[in-house]
């Protein structure tokens, strides 16, 4: 039966991208048995640092929003 084809990058949470990229860099610690799997991994592990790294990124410009949004409402802490 072949391996089910994984869950394109886009469509993972922070969380599915995170501990994917944890199991990929295991596997390549560990040593592929061939060049080709290798390369296929590296590249899922590129593709799932980005992935973390968009939603990090989402997550700071939320935050930020938020902030901007509190202050404009005079918050009155004096920063």
């Amino acid at each position: 039966m072949p391996a089910t084809p994984p869950v394109p990058v886009e469509q993972l949470s922070y969380e599915q991208a995170r501990d994917e990229l944890v199991h990929v860099v295991g596997e390549l610690e560990q040593g592929a048995e061939t060049l080709e799997r290798s390369l296929e991994l590296w590249e899922r592990g590129e593709a799932l640092a980005r992935r973390c790294e968009e939603w990090l990124i989402g997550a700071r410009q939320r935050l930020d929003a938020a902030r901007a949004a509190q202050q404009g409402t005079g918050s009155g802490d004096g920063r």
